[in-house]
């Protein structure tokens, strides 16, 4: 028997059959319950039983059971399915021991980061076990010791062997979790090529953001716009949010947790696509980089072959060096910066300030919208 039933190990996504796996929270749920187990009965146990927040049940084995002096360790290891990550085939260790006082203590150990920022899911100090895992935890230990007649507590402690190694590969450095991976998962599954997770460290990063007293945002789509930023005086030393392809979640983002202003500084090849209205900037969503190109060139007074040759083009590169020929790439930029900074501010109701800087790899600095050097004086400001 699998993990997850048959008939409900798939899911279809793009039209493709793909394998869902479990979090870091269902494998802590799963260790500790099974060393609680073995401990409070002193019998083996070879694999554990877990309902997930989902509804979705789990079965589980256990791995590298220890028995020592009054406590028992063991683990589940991570399996990400079709939407692998760097947790994925990580060993999630739960060492159980008995407590005399009620109730069930939860703490990290080896490889288990420590929160060190506020504004995530736990206070400053504590172990970055989220609060659904926790109570995954509390629950499946809570029900061992009534199976079991155990009228006293409780203790667990996490580890993952490497830990602190993997969680370099993750977003935890940047958000301030140090030493380790954090025990995650809100539904207890992992969703194959889900944008859940994504999305919730770009939420858990701009909430890192804010929490430290700034108002004003600065995000980027990828490592261009990261690798722009650190190199424009102004902006130097600031590390900005890398919210991918999901611009227009961002701008959500930004108004539903109280922000100001968003300062977006990207490379046209993806700004370029927001002139258009297209806040999702992924290429299986939408394209049209060279038809709007094409269409401001018209407008800026191109000639027709000129408009012809950008929608020949491959690259927004492609396309400026075709406006440069034709002597209208300023033109055609002062255009689409406006236009950048209407659907910005259309997205958010304008109930912050929104602003665009829009470089090229091969051009540099192109422009900025007319909010973005306000924006920038508040973020060089530090706000």
């Amino acid at each position: 028997m699998g993990a997850i039933d048959e008939d409900q190990a798939f899911i279809y996504v793009n039209g493709k059959k793909l394998r869902r796996g479990f979090t870091t929270g269902s494998c802590a749920a799963a260790a500790a319950k099974a060393a609680a187990e073995m401990l409070l009965t002193d019998r083996p146990v070879a694999a554990v039983d877990l309902l997930t927040p989902k509804g979705i049940p789990l079965h589980l084995p256990i791995e590298n059971v220890k028995w020592d002096d009054g406590k028992v360790s063991c683990a589940v290891r991570k399996d990400g399915g079709d939407d692998m990550d760097e947790t994925s085939g990580a060993l999630v260790f739960a060492e159980v021991v008995k407590r005399e006082d009620p109730g069930i203590a939860v703490e990290g150990g080896t490889g288990i980061g420590r929160i060190t920022r506020k504004g995530l899911d736990q206070p400053v100090g504590a172990a970055a076990i989220n609060h659904v895992p926790r109570h995954m935890i509390q629950e499946a230990l809570e029900d061992v010791c009534q199976q079991c007649g155990w009228k006293g507590g409780l203790g667990v402690t996490f580890s993952v062997p490497g830990g602190e190694q993997i969680a370099k590969r993750t977003f935890n450095p940047r958000l301030g979790i140090t030493g380790g991976i954090s025990i995650l998962g809100t539904s207890g599954i992992v969703e194959p090529m889900s944008e859940t997770a994504l999305l919730g460290s770009i939420r858990a990063e701009t909430k890192v953001w804010l929490a430290s007293g700034k108002k004003y945002l600065l995000a980027v789509p990828g490592n261009y716009g990261r690798d722009f930023v650190h190199s424009y005086p102004k902006l130097e030393g600031i590390t900005p949010i890398q919210c991918s392809n999901f611009i227009g979640d961002m701008l959500d983002l930004a108004v539903e947790l109280g922000a100001q202003g968003l300062l977006l500084v990207g490379n046209l090849g993806k700004l370029v696509k927001l002139a258009g209205g297209i806040m999702n900037t992924h290429s299986r969503n939408a394209d049209c980089r060279m038809e709007i190109m094409a269409a401001n060139a018209a407008l800026a007074g191109a000639r027709i072959d000129t408009v012809k040759s950008i929608m020949g083009c491959i690259s927004t590169d492609d396309a400026l060096e075709v406006l440069e020929k034709a002597g209208v790439q300023k033109d055609v930029i002062d255009l689409i910066l406006p236009k950048i900074e209407f659907h910005m501010n259309h997205r958010t109701g304008g109930r912050i300030v929104c602003g665009a800087v829009v470089f090229s790899s091969e051009y540099g600095m192109l422009g900025m919208t007319e909010s973005a050097p306000g924006l920038i004086k508040k973020l060089e400001g530090r706000q």
